[in-house]
């Protein structure tokens, strides 16, 4: 079984190319095979009288920054991947030839600004698609979407952090992908065990990954890289496991 670690790094670059940089190399260094980051426009998503309104507007993914991060993670030898919530940024990321995309769950609702027509040019390039539906949607609906993409769906709750205990192991089971926002690394490496058991061919698991010290809207519950490589060492040696 072979298991995709995504290191989602969300707002926790803080806006610096250089925190970027540092944060791409260590989850690297930890075992990550994607980091993740977000293309959106914050007047797009947030009031400005929103209480994080300065730290939002300062981690807003530039197409100059993510040209120079997309650049990093190259050198890194680690992929980059980012959820888009605009049909330009998708237009703008197939210039710099990412491999796959994501779908937050906030998209698959289909109410913010652009979500319908971000999902259309998604679906346009071919590429595979890994969805999180963790605040509900139309899954036939999204399925539709995607009909000629490879897809991944995740098992995800959008609370933060979640109660392991709100955790339905049977639903979960169902999905090949867990984009999970419990504290530690036991639900994924419970996860892991499961799927491997069920004899899944190859699975993905998504978490929050910081610096030691970030400090943006996302940091308190993201883990830091070495609970990360401590996460991608045990999922490693169950992937070879024999059971």
């Amino acid at each position: 079984m072979k298991t995709i670690i995504v290191a989602e790094i969300g707002s926790n670059w803080e806006g610096s190319v250089s925190k970027a940089k540092k944060i791409i190399q260590e989850c690297k260094k930890a075992g990550a095979d994607i980091v993740k980051f977000q293309m959106w426009r914050a007047e797009d998503l947030y009031s400005k009288n929103h209480p994080n309104w300065k730290e939002i507007k300062k981690s807003e993914l530039t197409f100059e920054k993510a040209r120079k991060i997309k650049k990093i993670a190259d050198q890194a030898r680690i992929e980059f991947m980012c959820s888009v919530f605009y049909p330009e940024a998708v237009t703008f990321l197939e210039t710099l030839n990412v491999k796959k995309y994501k779908i937050a769950s906030r998209t698959c609702l289909i109410k913010d600004p652009h979500s319908l027509e971000v999902l259309e040019s998604k679906a346009l390039t071919k590429k595979p698609i890994i969805i999180s539906m963790g605040m509900g949607g139309d899954k036939k609906k999204i399925e539709r979407i995607f009909s000629k993409n490879k897809t991944i769906f995740c098992y995800c709750i959008s609370e933060y952090p979640l109660e392991f205990k709100k955790i339905d192991w049977k639903e979960a089971l169902k999905y090949d992908g867990f984009s999970d926002h419990t504290s530690g690394i036991t639900a994924p490496i419970l996860f892991t065990i499961l799927k491997k058991q069920k004899k899944s061919k190859q699975i993905l698991i998504e978490k929050h990954v910081k610096l030691k010290n970030s400090k943006g809207p996302d940091a308190s519950t993201s883990m830091n890289t070495k609970e990360l490589s401590e996460l991608v060492s045990n999922i490693r040696i169950i992937e070879n496991a024999n059971f």
